[in-house]
């Protein structure tokens, strides 16, 4: 027979220590409750409301209802707790916005006397606030204008944004609206922010519709989407009609999403120009079902649909859709995070560039797979190169000049100098010498100076849809003629197409740019034109016109007479 052995009761010391033993495993005291799972809710009585959370993992999202909630905000307000983003390989988008009123006016901060009104009708630089979180308290924020200065108010709800230097009346607490919507809050003093044009202050004790705020994103539309619960990256599934989240690193152009904002609601887009529906589905045309809205949650996003609904990764391939989840949680938020270029290289014998053969890179391949596709990062500080694979190592300058991909972390020899020669490129390595094709296809960096062996045609492969900003605004079709504006708030796609080391540049129509006589950039060429890009900066590129001269920005048009890559001639793509 099976002898079964009775548990013995624990005395209360050994109850202590198995308290003590469970704390330090959960890195809390013991008489701390342990975490609770994602979405699991606590009811606690106290009081006739009675106080009701809902937690998830990490502190990603804090939400108080009830009691004790009221004494921070009115009954029923999301207090978030705002967490910049931190998951992917790559850089996540740093969070820039603008706020709509009721009136449907943005916030915006002027030069003259650091004043703070309500009255621009569209968003530009002025209009643009980042958000920083307390390192101390993370329910705090502050909000910082484009001059530098923070938003801020005292005790008689008196708003200025002067300050170069953190305060107490500069703390802020989010308080979101079930549609999206912000109310700000001033943390010592407890009260609301709004108001109209020039008549903005912080004194109100309860939200109206003149204390709420629509968040409008400042950030190029462009990106990579990080599932936070799967840490995996959107992409089109061509073959399925759908946009899957099982992807470890985004790759390619089916990685590319484009946010177009219309009406107040967000759309996304696939690189086929096809818009996500709240059932998976993926259409030409957008409608009520793919719209969405915004809700930052934690410095994560939340895609509400017009159902209330919200947007997550469903079955075993992500497939990414609306659930029946009412409220976001942690399968519900993403990260919007930077989308590098991505190039395939072909040497002067025609070939492609390659790592199919192994660690070391040739020229050697007829097609164009993941495997002849190349990441470019280029480093702030000396503006290299670093040309990285699908599976995340460095191209490296090893022993006798060969390039191989073995390095994992950034160093001298992984950074490359890249010299742009219009339709070619030639690169140079930490040794000082140029990358050249050697017969057998291999590439070295052996060669002293430049010739046909040490030229490469660079084609980017992930913008076909090309999205321009400068530094006041979008590139745009003019109203009221063939040129192009370069300081608009709005921005128009236009469609790009490759051409021998050079690139046609395609708008509304089908029409073409080209640069006139007058050196005014015009959008209704009937044939193409020849641009060549130059990847100069992190995120920037100039673009120069068939003259030689470089597109650049000027009384809000877009000119081609730049002689100089300046900043008014550097685009974020």
């Amino acid at each position: 027979m099976r002898r079964i052995r009775r548990k013995q009761p624990r005395s209360p010391e050994q109850l202590n220590k198995r308290k003590e033993s469970k704390a330090k495993k959960h890195h809390q005291s013991p008489t701390t409750p342990p975490e609770r799972d994602e979405g699991e809710e606590e009811t606690e009585a106290g009081g006739d409301t009675g106080e009701k959370r809902n937690h998830l993992k990490g502190n990603i999202l804090i939400l108080e209802l009830g009691a004790q909630a009221s004494q921070k905000l009115q009954k029923g307000i999301h207090i978030i707790t705002v967490r910049m983003p931190t998951n992917g390989s790559n850089r996540p988008l740093k969070l820039q916005f603008g706020l709509i009123n009721h009136e449907h006016r943005y916030l915006t901060a002027e030069a003259f006397g650091f004043k703070v009104n309500a009255s621009a009708p569209s968003l530009k630089r002025k209009q643009v606030w980042t958000l920083e979180q307390d390192s101390q308290e993370s329910q705090v924020v502050y909000l910082r204008s484009h001059l530098g200065r923070y938003l801020a108010t005292d005790k008689d709800g008196k708003v200025t944004c002067e300050t170069e230097d953190r305060n107490t009346d500069c703390r802020f607490l989010i308080a979101a609206q079930s549609d999206g919507r912000w109310a700000l809050q001033s943390e010592p003093y407890l009260r609301f922010f709004g108001g109209s044009r020039d008549y903005l202050s912080c004194f109100a004790q309860v939200i109206t519709e003149a204390e709420l705020w629509a968040v409008h994103l400042a950030l190029h539309p462009q990106a990579n989407l990080l599932s936070v619960a799967r840490k995996r990256y959107a992409h089109l599934s061509p073959d399925d009609g759908e946009i899957a989240v099982d992807r470890n690193i985004p790759w390619g152009v089916a990685a590319l999403l484009t946010l177009v904002y219309l009406d107040g609601k967000y759309r996304l887009k696939t690189c086929d120009s096809r818009y996500l529906g709240n059932d998976g589905k993926l259409s030409a045309e957008s409608g009520r079902g793919t719209g969405y809205t915004l809700e930052l949650k934690c410095g994560k996003l939340a895609f509400k649909d017009c159902e209330g609904k919200y947007l997550s990764p469903m079955g075993p391939t992500g497939t990414l859709r609306s659930g029946r989840c009412s409220k976001p949680g942690k399968d519900e938020l993403f990260d919007l995070e930077e989308s590098h270029p991505q190039v395939v290289l072909i040497a002067a014998n025609g070939k492609y560039v390659s790592i199919r053969q192994g660690v070391s890179i040739s020229a050697n391949q007829e097609e164009e797979t993941d495997l002849e596709t190349f990441q470019m990062e280029i480093d702030k500080e000396s503006r290299k190169c670093l040309f990285r694979t699908n599976e995340g190592k460095y191209w490296a300058l090893v022993a006798h000049g060969g390039i191989q991909t073995t390095a994992t972390e950034r160093s001298a020899n992984s950074m490359f100098v890249v010299e742009w020669m219009g339709r070619r490129v030639a690169l140079r390595a930490s040794n000082g010498k140029y990358i050249c094709t050697k017969k057998n296809g291999q590439l070295a960096a052996v060669s002293d100076s430049v010739g046909e062996d040490e030229k490469l045609v660079l084609k980017l492969i992930n913008r076909p849809m090309l999205i321009l900003r400068g530094e006041v605004g979008f590139i745009c079709h003019h109203k009221n003629s063939n040129t192009l504006d370069a300081n608009r708030s709005v921005y128009d796609i236009f469609t790009l197409h490759f051409s021998d080391g050079a690139y046609h540049i395609q708008g509304v129509g089908g029409r073409f740019w080209y640069v006139n006589s007058s050196g005014l950039v015009c959008s209704d060429g009937e044939t193409p034109e020849d641009f060549s890009f130059e990847f100069l900066e992190h995120g920037r590129i100039a673009i120069r016109g068939k003259n030689g001269k470089y597109l650049r920005g000027q009384g809000g048009m877009l000119k081609g007479d730049g002689v100089t890559p300046e900043n008014s001639s550097l685009w974020e793509y």
